[in-house]
């Protein structure tokens, strides 16, 4: 904690890190990919939780649509991202899953982790300014429906980076992006995150990075760039 509370700021990833969305998520992808792929490749390996992880993790929608569909050799066309949810396209499957997932959101709320609460609270009462970084185009919502939204003075999402042509993560942009709004340095400025593409982010950005092991293992955070990892945000207090 004590190079959290020496930064310039703290710049944290959403699902997974703050809020437990990325169970959400996994749900959501899970539900568009059992549905889809036996009609377009009755023969290909179904999808599972671990094609979660290693190809849609913190990945923009599209992005990760393109990641599942390539590890199974299924081309669609790309569509356009306005796309209604029943269109056989990569923007009209994303809008599919974004459909599953706001649906449960609004039926069962948000959950936010104890332990990265604690740690936001500490933050603040540092006077560290706060921002988040999602590729998500739903972090607005998330970030409204768990009361966090006031709590943090930039967020960065998937619809920043789209309107601000800033690619998505594994590529810095959007960090970067964020710690030029907040007036700080990349050095100085410490990132935390849980998937494998947004440690790569961090880390190529030149940012202190914290890995949230929620799943996608100690090994592999660090192997992206991980400066540090823990199982829960609320053991940097300790």
């Amino acid at each position: 904690m004590t190079r959290v509370l020496a930064s310039q700021a703290v710049l944290f990833d959403l699902d997974g890190v703050l809020t437990d969305t990325a169970a959400v998520h996994r749900r959501a992808w899970s539900a568009l990919f059992t549905e889809f792929l036996p009609t377009v490749a009755p023969a290909a390996a179904p999808y599972t939780d671990a094609d979660y992880f290693a190809l849609v993790d913190g990945k923009e929608r599209a992005a990760g649509v393109r990641c599942v569909l390539d590890s199974r050799g299924v081309r669609v066309p790309d569509g356009a991202m306005d796309d209604p949810p029943e269109a056989a396209t990569v923007h009209g499957l994303g809008n599919r899953k974004n459909v599953r997932f706001t649906d449960i959101i609004e039926s069962d709320g948000v959950e936010v982790f104890a332990g990265s609460l604690r740690v936001v609270d500490a933050v603040a009462a540092a006077g560290i300014p706060m921002a988040v970084v999602s590729s998500s185009r739903n972090a607005v919502l998330v970030l409204e429906t768990a009361g966090l939204l006031d709590r943090f003075q930039v967020v960065v999402d998937g619809v920043v980076a789209g309107r601000e042509h800033l690619a998505g993560k594994p590529a810095p942009d959007m960090f970067l992006s964020a710690a030029t709004t907040l007036g700080v340095e990349p050095a100085r400025t410490v990132v935390i995150e849980d998937a494998v593409s947004g440690v790569q982010a961090g880390h190529r950005g030149g940012f202190w990075v914290i890995g949230v092991d929620r799943g996608t293992g100690v090994t592999a955070l660090r192997d992206a760039g991980a400066d540090e990892v823990v199982a829960d945000l609320g053991e940097l207090l300790v």
